[in-house]
């Protein structure tokens, strides 16, 4: 059965369906998740057999054809995420039906053929990929402030909160903290590599921890620079002296509109190895104690039978938990009939101090869900108490 429903309804062509299709397997693939089995990728005339109980998404192409829109009528009045979509050049008020149009909608860019960010957004909808989108900019202020304010600018515009140590950290604030702290709540790296990033001890420790932490890392190379050895692995753009308006930037437009595509292929990427990482400690730690881990649930919770036959009910997170996220999963375990508590899971490295006591008491006061931390995923599920 798949955990997880997708759906494209409306003027979609074949080749639109085959490229989106095609999009959405490689993202899902970061997950170990397959089209077909775990996930149903659905049409007008299927939408009605989707199982109420799996996240579902559908995305309906603006145009012609009315076919579908008595089943995404239907959808909407369910309360389930439609995102009205048109091609780069198409008018929303004459190609979206009035029932969808109070939706955000997504106009799809003519530099992205794939549907990228049609996709994301439909992973978004079902909970795979957050809906928080972050990025931290790395870079040396010496050498490329232009660039990383142009970066920062246009992230912004394109629905990113950027992560920029000028523009974010308030007066009074505790510096390396909340830098560590906005670091580990991000989904990739945008790392401006100078000819002296390395000689500051703070970039190579920024470099350092998002690499510890699983955080893609994305490389834009200075003309004329070697590039040091440790960042070989990074995914790089290589920027030439005639994309460069300045020593420190800004980029040219059309350089700087790639290098946002290129976070965005990451980010997904980025998710699913954190993810991954967390669901790999939660397990090894569990089996150590004696627990079976079962299957993955729907929302991708996954089901943990203890030695003394309780069972708990795990969805692992990504980055800094907050209240709308355990408020997000306790809907989830109800959608899902868990009966059991839900339990959050996250790794805490890198999380202020004043924001663990805050979860802290959340958890001692919100009883809808349980909070624990992966590095103590065993030590805190041996003693469990429901």
């Amino acid at each position: 059965m798949s955990v997880y429903e997708l759906a494209i309804l409306g003027s979609a062509t074949a080749e639109d369906r085959r490229l989106l299709t095609g999009t959405l397997g490689t993202l899902l693939a970061e997950f170990d998740l397959v089209i077909g089995d775990d996930v149903a990728v659905r049409d007008g005339r299927s939408v009605g057999d989707r199982n109420d109980a799996v996240a579902f998404a559908a995305a309906y192409f603006g145009g012609d054809n009315a076919d579908d829109d008595g089943p995404a009528a239907d959808l909407v009045r369910a309360s389930v995420p439609v995102i009205p979509t048109v091609a780069a050049d198409g008018d929303f008020g004459r190609e979206i039906p009035p029932f969808l149009q109070p939706a955000n909608g997504l106009r799809r860019r003519a530099d992205d053929p794939g549907m990228r960010e049609l996709a994301t957004a439909l992973l978004e909808c079902v909970g795979l990929l957050r809906r928080q989108r972050r990025v931290f900019v790395s870079y040396r202020r010496i050498e490329s402030r232009s660039a990383a304010v142009q970066l920062h600018d246009l992230l912004s515009s394109r629905g990113f909160e950027v992560f920029l140590d000028t523009h974010d950290i308030r007066p009074g604030e505790p510096f390396q903290e909340v830098l560590w702290h906005r670091l580990v709540d991000s989904d990739v790296m945008v790392m401006l590599d100078t000819p002296g990033y390395f000689d500051s001890k703070w970039t190579r420790q920024e470099l350092g921890r998002a690499r510890a932490t699983d955080i893609q890392v994305l490389r834009v190379v200075w003309p004329a620079h070697v590039p040091n050895k440790l960042t070989d692995m990074a995914e790089t753009i290589y920027l030439d002296g005639n994309e460069l308006e300045g020593p420190e930037g800004p980029i040219v437009d059309e350089v700087a509109d790639g290098i946002v595509l290129e976070v965005e292929r990451l980010r997904s990427r980025s998710i699913a190895a954190r993810y991954m990482a967390i669901t790999g400690k939660l397990r090894a730690d569990a089996e150590k104690i004696g627990a079976i881990v079962g299957g993955i649930g729907a929302h991708r919770a996954i089901a943990l039978d203890l030695p003394d036959g309780k069972k708990v009910w795990a969805y692992p997170v990504v980055g800094v938990p907050t209240a709308e996220i355990l408020n997000d999963i306790a809907e989830k375990s109800r959608r899902a009939d868990q009966r059991e508590i839900p339990v959050l899971v996250y790794d805490h490295v890198g999380i202020r101090e004043a924001w663990g006591a805050h979860l802290k008491w959340l958890d001692e006061n919100i009883r809808a869900v349980r909070a624990i931390k992966v590095s103590e995923a065993g030590w805190t599920l041996a003693a469990w108490e429901a």
